[in-house]
């Protein structure tokens, strides 16, 4: 007459569900993505995403120390130029924008916590692709390599602990993973966004590192309605050499980095991306739900569906009340 299973046991004080609680997230599994941008007085609030800006070199200094006292895994570093070219040359400038700040930033923490540094050409091209175009307008994936390669190197040689290959281009690993041992930063790690998909919930993204995007990328980023080619593209850069593999987005992606976590025998990181951030916080500047319940389940979810490593705007935030 009475149920003789009963899970709610399980389920009646705080401290008995933090007991036998299933996922947990830490400090140390957190990457704070941040915004570096040339010519800047004083930090920019990215309008579209609430608390997040783009910053000087010496705010962004501040942010590398309290990332370090605060435990966080990793820094990834975007940069923000001022000017841009059709190749992208400043990213392969040892004094450009993203290379000085993987400089400070390494100067600022030393190994105390990981300085990852964004691989990818649209931060830098005035057509705001991920790459070099052809002479009919195109990627063209082959001579994009050749500039990958030069950026993983002038990385690693300011300071740079990972290398994050975005942009999706077909042999980017290799590519780099060969031009990085040839020049002696065999340590240098690589974090392939492996499965990145052309997906809306950049949109804030774009703002944030002033992009001149003309067009899309669904030529290159894959086609969110797949799912076995984004293990087909995991496989191939573990072929390649990949250290970690990432899945970007997170939210709408879940069930691609549970593929992915079967599959891999690397560390998983997902992208917890601008627009899930953006929509969390426009959500609850409505008072529609409650914010810091939603941030820490957003975050618990990717853990859960098997995400070591989160790369998350609000990792600083997540790691002060875990404190």
């Amino acid at each position: 007459m009475f149920p003789a299973d009963r899970p709610r046991r399980l389920r009646s004080t705080p401290a008995m569900r933090s007991l036998v609680r299933e996922t947990r997230v830490d400090p140390s599994q957190l990457v704070l993505p941040m915004f570096v941008a040339e010519g800047l007085a004083e930090p920019r609030p990215i309008a579209s995403m609430p608390g997040v800006v783009q910053h000087t070199r010496d705010s962004a200094r501040r942010a590398y120390a309290e990332a370090a006292q605060l435990g966080l895994g990793g820094v990834m570093l975007f940069g923000v130029p001022e000017h841009k070219d059709a190749v992208g040359s400043g990213a392969i400038d040892p004094n450009g924008i993203l290379n000085l700040a993987i400089a400070d930033a390494r100067a600022e923490v030393g190994d105390a916590t990981v300085v990852m540094a964004d691989l990818c050409l649209d931060e830098f091209t005035d057509h705001g692709h991920c790459g070099v175009l052809d002479a009919q307008g195109r990627v063209d994936n082959d001579a994009t390599l050749e500039i990958y390669a030069q950026m993983g190197v002038v990385q690693a040689e300011s300071g740079a602990h990972v290398v994050g290959p975005s942009g999706m281009m077909d042999g980017q690993v290799a590519r780099i993973r060969a031009e990085l041992d040839a020049a002696g930063h065999t340590d240098t790690v690589i974090l392939a966004y492996a499965a990145k998909y052309a997906s809306a919930f950049y949109g804030p993204f774009r703002e944030a590192v002033d992009s001149s995007l003309q067009g899309d990328r669904r030529t290159y980023q894959q086609d969110p309605a797949n799912a076995r080619e984004a293990v087909r593209e995991v496989l191939l850069d573990l072929a390649e050499g990949a250290d970690i593999v990432m899945v970007k987005p997170a939210l709408s992606y879940l069930d691609l980095i549970a593929d992915v976590r079967r599959e891999a025998d690397v560390p998983v990181a997902a992208y917890n991306v601008s627009g899930e951030y953006s929509m969390v916080e426009a959500a609850a500047a409505q008072g529609w739900i409650d914010r810091d319940r939603a941030i820490d389940e957003s975050v618990l979810s990717i853990r859960r569906a098997g995400a070591d490593i989160v790369l998350t705007y609000w990792a600083t935030e997540i790691a002060k009340r875990l404190r």
